[in-house]
């Protein structure tokens, strides 16, 4: 069993899209062979036509070498209509879902895994509110229905099929930020564990990030392919290789003077098997530097 996932998340496109970046992933993932890619939110600046045209036709090339899975981020969302819509939100998520479609949180189903998104960009919501004005609309959280609802996706889900959850805030603290994405992190925190999920695809922070939650779950916070990374910092996104005995997750960052994508870091997850189901067990390694670095350019071409 090997299931690759290449994993990005804002974009940005609406001025704060770097094309040297959305170039070079559009040459580079087809070498890599994914399964599937998923693009976790923040396809947009302010929501607007023109910059959800671009998204889609970004989504349309990668879709020539894998299926792609998408959700909104809040950068997605229309929040600022939700005063003036007395009757639900569907209003928020209007002009996403002309060019995305109606799933705002879709599931994917392959014979060695499953793909569920819980939706956590909600614009202004009593749950996101939190003292700081400037988290309004920005912050997300996870509804109690959205973590049940993937709960019982994965507790029905078969043995053999890993469970991925795509939320697009940040379910760790950013190293630079020093922030969290979700308001109320730590009860979100336990219902991602207590949902059953192995690894999750998160974005919104613009710094990358690979760790274990509760010391049993891969988080994979990705980068920006926009201008506006933390500290200035040079674009990575990730492949996610998922194998029997081990989750691996590759960094891939951008490398100004080769105006490539180069594998930069490798991160390792051991694996065990419990009652008929995989489960991860802890880091089993983590390497990188220039030794990796070297490596992965023999197995990567310039972009």
């Amino acid at each position: 069993m090997s299931f690759s996932i290449v994993h990005l998340a804002d974009p940005h496109f609406g001025g704060l899209a770097d094309l040297a970046h959305i170039e070079g992933v559009e040459a580079l993932v087809p070498d890599l062979e994914p399964r599937v890619i998923v693009v976790a939110g923040d396809l947009s600046q302010r929501a607007r036509h023109g910059e959800l045209q671009a998204a889609r036709a970004f989504v349309r090339e990668l879709e020539r070498t894998a299926p792609v899975y998408l959700m909104p981020g809040n950068h997605d969302v229309q929040w600022w209509w939700r005063p003036f819509t007395p009757f639900g939100s569907a209003a928020k998520y209007a002009k996403y879902r002309t060019y995305f479609g109606p799933a705002l949180a879709p599931t994917m189903v392959f014979p060695d895994a499953i793909i569920a998104g819980a939706l956590t960009s909600h614009g202004v919501a009593w749950g996101s509110l939190t003292p700081r004005l400037r988290d309004i609309a920005v912050k997300g959280h996870l509804p109690k229905r959205e973590a049940k609802r993937v709960k019982a996706l994965f507790d029905a889900a078969p043995p053999a099929q890993t469970r991925v959850l795509v939320v697009h805030h940040n379910v760790l603290r950013g190293d630079l930020s020093a922030r969290m994405g979700l308001a109320r992190w730590r009860q979100a925190q336990r219902r991602i564990v207590e949902s059953g999920a192995a690894v999750v695809l998160c974005g919104h922070d613009h710094q990358e990030k690979t760790e274990l939650l509760e010391g049993q779950v891969v988080v994979c916070c990705t980068g920006t392919l926009s201008t506006r990374s933390r500290g200035g910092r040079p674009a990575v996104f990730h492949r996610v290789v998922i194998e029997e005995d081990a989750i691996h997750v590759e960094w891939y960052r951008w490398e100004a003077e080769q105006r490539a994508f180069r594998r930069s870091d490798v991160h390792a997850f051991a694996r065990t098997r419990t009652a008929g189901a995989t489960e991860t067990a802890g880091a089993a390694a983590e390497a990188a530097g220039a030794a990796a670095a070297a490596e992965a350019v023999e197995g990567s071409r310039p972009v």
